[in-house]
């Protein structure tokens, strides 16, 4: 019996010990299984565009505006200028009187937008002087005379490189009666159309 006890005793003290010295499972961390290596691919180039062709000429023919007008436009120019009457000056002077005005104005809107299609296209703003002074005196009255008309032009819408003046002075007289009624008639601007053009 006493051998029985000691077997008890023995087997109770392993179960103790057994459980006293267990321990309790220690979770090892392993470390992560390594990724398989992977090399770097070479980077592809960009695809590159196919090198650009110059665009065909185009089939259409682009023609230039005209550079002067027709021959029935001219005519409409002429007919303008035939309405826009001579503008008369006072004795010795060269400022636009109200009755110069009206007559430049006359039809000189619609000539300006003749002549903006046409910019190479001319006309001449001639001045003119009654026969008193001194022929050096009335050249330089007659070409203020025109630049006056000119500028008036201009300012309706006539391109001012289209316009060039020139005086005559007292040479070329409309009258060549040597009185007042007269002279008015020779203080004076008229404008034509230059010749040889296109």
């Amino acid at each position: 019996m006493k051998t029985s006890y000691v077997s008890i005793a023995a087997v109770t003290a392993l179960c103790v010990f057994g459980v006293a010295c267990a321990k309790k499972p220690v979770a090892v961390k392993t470390p992560p299984a390594p990724q398989p290596s992977v090399a770097a691919a070479p980077a592809r180039p960009a695809p590159q565009a196919a090198p650009s062709r110059p665009a065909p000429p185009q089939q259409v023919a682009q023609t230039a505006p005209p550079r002067y007008p027709d021959a029935k436009t001219r005519a409409r120019i002429d007919e303008l200028l035939a309405h826009i009457e001579d503008a008369y000056f006072d004795y010795n002077a060269h400022t636009l009187r109200n009755d110069a005005v009206t007559a430049l104005n006359s039809d000189s809107k619609e000539l300006a937008v003749i002549m903006s299609q046409y910019p190479e296209y001319k006309l001449q703003v001639q001045g003119y002087c009654d026969e008193r002074g001194s022929a050096e005196y009335n050249i330089a009255l007659g070409e203020a005379r025109a630049k006056s008309a000119r500028d008036y032009l201009v300012s309706v819408g006539v391109g001012s490189n289209q316009l060039s003046t020139v005086s005559y002075g007292k040479e070329k007289q409309l009258c060549e009666e040597h009185d007042e009624a007269c002279w008015a008639k020779n203080r004076r601007v008229h404008i034509v159309a230059l010749p040889n053009q296109g």
